[in-house]
């Protein structure tokens, strides 16, 4: 009788102690990622997203007033100075370019991170400021995981013109399975994973499955170019494909060989600048001549 009480009593402890340690692992995942003081630019501005947060931005304009554009939305972790090489690229072909810090990121109010729900508000704010700004020329979307999340989530879709998604979750579970699997295998994410996604409910006020990119994409019925990384095991490619299966729209698919989830949402090589012009300009008006 005893030994049956302690091993009820051990089992509790056990219990206690993995939910504790799975809500720091919780707490951990939605930390906030400011970024370091940057040099000021005459290009960089702030919008204000719809519940009051500051958005650190960065703003280069086209050749005209209402020369068509691009929004960049960076990955978690990230900051709107990853595209600058890209956003300076895309410039030099005729396109005004924005991008942001998401909240909690870069220059941006502090915040937690909510998997692209509470960042699709600012992805919102962001499209709004620069569709007025272009005096309603056409805006193309580019958003790398969390930010492909955050253009679909919430109100979204957002109403791109044309939208790029790379490396973006489908569902919020199974990318947490994703990744308890890279460190534990399978088996135990599959146990593992109900830990961690459940606690978006008092953290974030939404269930997992509201949480479901995949489950969005079927109300945007533009243009669509899905992007994924050959060897990405965050969002692996049959994920990849399952989201661009879900897209109503006229769309292409196209991996990057060999790309892991790090690599595919921080691309730059000659074959993806090469594949994203491509799509832009047959969807957006032509731009000028690149100088």
């Amino acid at each position: 009788m005893m030994t049956m009480r302690r091993a009820a009593v051990l089992l509790g402890v056990l219990i206690l102690l993995g939910l504790g340690a799975s809500w720091v692992v919780g707490a951990a995942l939605t930390r906030p990622h400011p970024g370091p003081a940057t040099p000021p630019s005459p290009h960089d501005l702030t919008i204000a997203s719809a519940d009051g947060v500051s958005l650190a931005a960065t703003y280069l304009p086209g050749p005209g007033d209402r020369t068509a554009a691009i929004l960049l939305l960076h990955p978690k972790g990230g900051s709107r100075h990853g595209f600058d090489a890209l956003a300076a690229w895309l410039n030099r072909r005729g396109y005004a370019t924005l991008a942001i810090d998401f909240r909690g990121h870069g220059q941006s109010t502090p915040a937690r991170y909510s998997f692209g729900w509470d960042e699709s508000r600012d992805a919102a704010a962001a499209f709004h400021w620069l569709k007025r700004q272009q005096h309603g020329a056409p805006v193309a979307v580019v958003g790398l995981s969390l930010g492909g999340a955050a253009s679909l989530l919430g109100d979204g879709p957002l109403p791109a013109d044309a939208l790029i998604l790379q490396g973006v979750y489908g569902d919020l579970r199974q990318a947490i399975r994703n990744r308890i699997a890279t460190v534990t295998g399978a088996g135990p994410a599959w146990l593992l994973e109900p830990l961690l996604s459940f606690q978006t409910k008092p953290r974030i006020g939404m269930w997992p499955g509201d949480l479901s990119p995949r489950s969005r994409i079927a109300a945007y019925r533009g243009p669509l170019l899905v992007i994924g990384g050959g060897a990405d095991r965050y969002t692996p490619p049959s994920e990849t494909r399952a989201l661009y299966a879900a897209a109503p729209g006229p769309k292409r698919l196209w991996f990057a060989p060999g790309a892991s989830h790090e690599a595919v949402t921080a691309l730059d090589t000659p074959a993806y600048r090469k594949t994203l012009l491509a799509f832009v300009q047959e969807r957006l008006p032509t731009a000028p001549p690149a100088r």
